[in-house]
């Protein structure tokens, strides 16, 4: 399939294009390695003991596996694949975790052999404050023999670079007058986004290297990953809530950069909790909600 862009009055963006990626399926095996686990444990300075093989695996936890390991020929500038493969070629070029919606159906042992289902489910274009957006949604499922462990969908944006060394906008508070019941201290430092980076196999630039940062995307520093704040309200439930995580849906609001120091959130909803990581200001980064 051709990955070049007709010309259109969306800015460059055939949306019709875009969506005959639509349907596009892969399929992935891996084991859980409980060795991989325990470098996670280890960078979150989490106690590495518990993680053998037969444990749980903690939610969110299945990021760590099913890695694409391309060629460097086979990457874009941002350090991402190339655009027009498994993924649609949006014309934009920086891209993000938007968010995601998750069901546990069943748990998930460490040193088993899993297989992970992809597809792509949707492409919209929307106009927002800074341009032009593009959102992809792709659904996982992760099975566990013929069962499905686990149903996924991953929300993506496409967008313009922001200006170099520009403030993102602040957020809000997750909900009205919401009052956190229990709070933790998250502080990033760089040796432990590349040690993140490296254990998803994650190349994005935004995440280690401070001149592409700047120069290219607009950030003023390294970028606090998505997926490892989700991960940190995901244990946070974990942890608190009343019994086994069954839902759990996370949207990222506003970039955190290196430097800034985070807490981890947590307040108790009618069924659930209500979960958020803060900037020092009170502006939230990601916000989420877990259901049991």
């Amino acid at each position: 399939m051709s990955t070049s862009l007709a010309s259109t009055g969306t800015g460059g963006i055939d949306l019709e294009f875009l969506r005959t990626w639509i349907g596009k399926e892969t399929i992935d095996d891996d084991v859980l390695s409980s060795r991989h686990a325990r470098l996670m444990a280890a960078t979150l300075g989490l106690a590495q003991d518990a993680f053998v093989d037969g444990a749980e695996l903690p939610p969110l936890w299945h990021w760590l596996y099913f890695l694409e390991g391309l060629p460097a020929s086979e990457l874009g500038r941002d350090g991402h694949p190339a655009r027009g493969g498994f993924l649609p070629p949006v014309p934009l070029p920086n891209r993000m975790w938007a968010g995601g919606r998750l069901e546990f159906h069943a748990p998930l042992a460490l040193g088993s052999r899993v297989r992970k289902r992809s597809a792509v489910r949707s492409v919209e274009h929307k106009r927002g404050r800074s341009g032009d957006l593009v959102f992809v949604t792709v659904r996982h499922e992760i099975l566990d023999g013929d069962r499905v462990a686990i149903t996924e969908d991953q929300d993506l944006v496409y967008k313009q670079p922001g200006l170099p060394g520009a403030t993102p906008s602040p957020s809000t508070a997750p909900a009205a007058g919401l009052q956190a019941s229990h709070s933790e201290l998250f502080e990033a430092t760089s040796t432990l986004l590349f040690r993140y980076s490296a254990l998803t196999f994650n190349g994005h630039r935004i995440h280690y290297e401070q001149d592409y940062c700047r120069k290219v995307e607009g950030y003023a520093n390294l970028v606090i990953h998505g997926p490892l704040q989700a991960t940190l309200l995901a244990g946070m439930a974990a942890r608190l809530g009343a019994g086994p995580l069954r839902h759990f849906r996370y949207r990222a609001l506003r970039p955190s950069l290196l430097g800034t120091a985070l807490t981890v959130n947590a307040a108790a909803m009618a069924d659930g909790l209500s979960l958020w990581t803060a900037q020092p200001d009170g502006s939230v980064s990601m916000q989420a909600e877990a259901t049991f």
